[in-house]
């Protein structure tokens, strides 16, 4: 199976890369000097701030997840997170949990419950993102939206009663001998309105790039935010892909295609994942950076101990319970012997060069 994938992965990942070149190539151009535009930069820093602000969320939805009281929030929580998406691009599909795991032993909580959050905060992101992407259904089939009423009224079930998306997901984990103890029902409840949250915030990245190119506002929103998510869903099962490479590409391309030819559709795709590139790795590196700051600030500086010393000079007073008198100081004098030699400190000390 290994031998297979390590073959079938780079088939995959330049077939899906050719088919957006060949799709870019005749109207890359253009997508390029619509990008270029003096009136197109506030649209892009909005791009990357709207999907930073995705990320955010998603750190607030996966954290909720994490039973019972403990410490990660905050900067902690963001660091462990971002340590995560970042451990997609090595090759493997275990660094994200094993770093989730490692990070919160050292944060005192147990490798069970960092588990149980992976693997529900993985299912949830799945299950809202497929909820999102019918957004983008209206655009690309129109007059048949009543199609979309069976699947949203599951999601909203599972949102009354999160016993329906939880239980599922328990019952795959028994069944791989991973079992994982689920949320209480308000847990879920948050973290599925802030995955949703996330998503829209993410996919609002996609329809600024939409809008610095010339889409229709209204209608390319809805492909923007659906497409977005359900490409990003799409390329997530594609587990022989890193990151989706390609894949997402190709989906993404055929959900905006509803909205702009086919080469501008290709060039907002690509677009969209340097924007998401770019959000990950800048956001990456701040947090670690101000973690690493902050954890430095924390630790006492030698020139400003936490406790004052006793001054040299205050004589020993034995009383009833006094301790045994305090031990002269020493100074380490430098010696041929392997073992270094020391030697008190005082006026009948002799010190040989």
């Amino acid at each position: 199976m290994d031998r297979v994938r390590r073959w079938l992965t780079p088939v995959v990942v330049v077939a899906a890369l050719v088919g957006v070149f060949l799709l870019v190539k005749d109207q890359g151009a253009e997508a390029a000097r619509a990008f270029a535009r003096a009136d197109a930069a506030p649209l892009l820093a909005a791009s990357v701030l709207a999907n930073i602000a995705g990320l955010v969320l998603a750190v607030h939805a996966w954290r909720v997840l994490i039973p019972g009281d403990h410490p990660i929030r905050g900067l902690l929580a963001a660091k462990i997170y971002f340590l995560g998406q970042l451990s997609k691009y090595v090759p493997g599909r275990v660094w994200g949990v094993l770093t989730h795991i490692a990070h919160g032993r050292a944060a005192g909580v147990p490798g069970a419950r960092m588990t149980s959050a992976y693997v529900l905060s993985l299912a949830l992101t799945l299950l809202t993102g497929a909820a999102v992407g019918l957004a983008a259904a209206p655009a690309a089939l129109p007059g048949h939206w009543y199609w979309l009423c069976p699947p949203a009224l599951v999601f909203l079930a599972g949102v009354v009663r999160p016993a329906i998306i939880t239980r599922p997901v328990t019952w795959l984990t028994r069944l791989a001998r991973r079992p994982v103890d689920p949320p209480p029902d308000t847990a879920v409840r948050r973290a599925v309105l802030l995955a949703l949250a996330s998503w829209t915030a993410s996919g609002l990245h996609l329809w600024f790039l939409l809008l610095a190119i010339g889409a229709p506002p209204w209608s390319g929103l809805g492909a923007a935010v659906g497409g977005f998510a359900l490409a990003t869903v799409v390329s997530s099962l594609a587990v022989i892909v890193p990151d989706g490479w390609g894949v997402r590409e190709l989906t993404l391309t055929a959900a905006l295609a509803t909205v702009l030819p086919g080469g501008l559709a290709a060039a907002a795709a690509l677009a969209s994942r340097l924007v998401c590139v770019l959000a990950e790795l800048g956001s990456s590196a701040v947090v670690l950076a101000w973690s690493r700051l902050r954890g430095a600030g924390d630790v006492p500086s030698a020139e400003h101990p936490t406790k004052p010393p006793r001054r040299p000079d205050t004589p020993h007073r034995p009383g009833p319970h006094a301790g045994p008198p305090p031990r002269p100081e020493y100074a380490d004098i430098p010696h041929a012997h392997p073992y270094r030699l020391t030697l008190p400190i005082g006026e009948n000390a002799r010190v040989h060069p």
